[in-house]
């Protein structure tokens, strides 16, 4: 049996989607049963949070868990939390961890990275089997810039000429489904999936994409990381996440995120979704003022 955690997130409900496409059984942990409302017909629910897991009579019906949670501070504790749930429960289950590109590198110091980074070492030294997913930058996070680009035709990031091989959640939920139905986990132990889209991108193709899908001109205005640094901060995000921000963007001023493999064709047999075709379906992001369209952090 499956689990899913973060079920009813922005990559989660692809992830039991994609499940229910394959017809494939699998359950959802939420927080309270109202948050299971939202979920395909086929996946069933369970209630627990990383921090306060359901108890191990319950976990040991599960041989695979796909394991991803929001970045804040607090994610490395919850979630190994967890993992120390799964693993005083006896049965060895088969982790599939969402991880970000680069978190196994050690040159890499951004710490939405070293999180997952110090998450991998602690399921390395309980000994679970684990598969990781590690995408590189979501087009969903186009979201989060959504005003700016309808309001003043403008793309504000400081990244530079730093390209990224921007990927939809869609593809890396479906990548990640396949993962949890292997047949023979043992031989997926270690295994890291790079999910990326078809092309790497610099922010100055993107604002010719958008351009190109809305018949209206948007540039790229390369952003002073201090004017970005404001900027989170007068949406009141929380310190840790506004520096890992500014540095993510160091990261992928210096191409850090410069990649582009074929993980997503490889896996799922159909190809990277392209950034115009995904442009396409938010349009109402991008051209009207949606009040149910909430941009993942990152």
């Amino acid at each position: 049996m499956i689990l899913v955690i973060g079920a009813t997130g922005f990559v989660g409900h692809h992830v039991v989607e994609e499940l229910a496409d394959l017809r494939a059984p699998n359950t959802a942990m939420v927080r309270v049963p109202a948050r299971a409302q939202g979920l395909p017909s086929q996946t069933d629910y369970i209630v627990g949070t990383l921090d306060d897991p359901p108890p191990a009579v319950v976990l040991r019906q599960f041989d695979q868990v796909f394991l991803m949670s929001p970045t804040h501070s607090e994610q490395v504790a919850l979630e190994n939390t967890f993992i120390d749930a799964l693993f005083a429960a006896g049965h060895r289950p088969h982790i599939v961890k969402l991880a970000w590109d680069a978190f196994d590198d050690p040159a890499c110091k951004v710490r939405f990275m070293h999180n997952h980074r110090l998450i991998a070492e602690h399921i390395e030294a309980v000994g679970l089997p684990v598969t990781y997913i590690a995408p590189n930058l979501f087009m969903e996070n186009l979201l989060d810039l959504a005003d700016t680009i309808r309001d003043a035709g403008l793309l504000s990031a400081p990244a530079g000429e730093g390209r990224a091989g921007f990927v939809a959640s869609s593809d890396v939920g479906a990548v990640a489904a396949r993962a949890l139905l292997v047949e023979d986990p043992a031989a997926e132990d270690g295994t890291i999936h790079v999910v990326t889209g078809p092309e790497s991108l610099g922010h100055d193709d993107v604002a010719a994409r958008i351009s190109a899908v809305f018949a209206r001109e948007v540039d790229y205005d390369d952003q002073p990381p201090e004017e970005t640094r404001r900027a989170l901060h007068d949406r009141r995000f929380p310190e840790w996440y506004c520096e890992g921000v500014l540095e993510l963007y160091e990261w992928v001023r210096h191409g850090g995120c410069d990649t582009v493999t074929d993980d997503v064709a490889a896996t799922t047999g159909q190809d990277a979704r392209r950034l115009e075709h995904w442009l396409n379906e938010l349009r109402g992001a991008f051209v009207g003022r949606p009040q149910t369209i909430s941009p993942p952090k990152f």
